[in-house]
């Protein structure tokens, strides 16, 4: 039987090439980046709960009791199924990206030139 062994270096040069745990340099600290997308998930659940409310709860669930309320001569259950849920939705995007501008300067990741300007 003859024995194969992979082209390369002879195993002994590769115990010699390995560096120990105590001679490498320290990793960088990211624990940042788990904090800034726990609170990214954190906004973007808190708002999903809000248009869930407005569009499903609001729109279907609760469109018969809404509809005893009319303004403007439209019963409130009807808008919220047609117009509301849209307006809460466009609020909600506006809502995210201005949380999200504050949060990205928080953490220094926000988007500036050479003079700190936004472009």
């Amino acid at each position: 039987m003859v024995a194969i062994r992979a082209a390369g270096p002879p195993a002994d040069v590769w115990e010699e090439t390995r560096v120990s745990e105590t001679d490498r340099a320290e990793e960088p600290d990211n624990s940042w980046r788990e904090e800034y997308w726990k609170r990214n998930l954190r906004l973007m659940a808190i708002l999903l709960v809000i248009w869930f409310t407005v569009s499903f709860v609001f729109g279907i669930l609760l469109v018969e009791q809404l509809n005893q309320i009319v303004i403007a001569g439209f019963p409130l259950g009807f808008w919220f199924a047609q117009q509301g849920s849209i307006y809460t939705f466009v609020v909600l995007i506006l809502v995210y990206a201005k949380r999200m501008d504050r949060l990205d300067v928080e953490y220094g990741v926000d988007e500036r030139d050479q003079n700190g300007e936004r472009p």
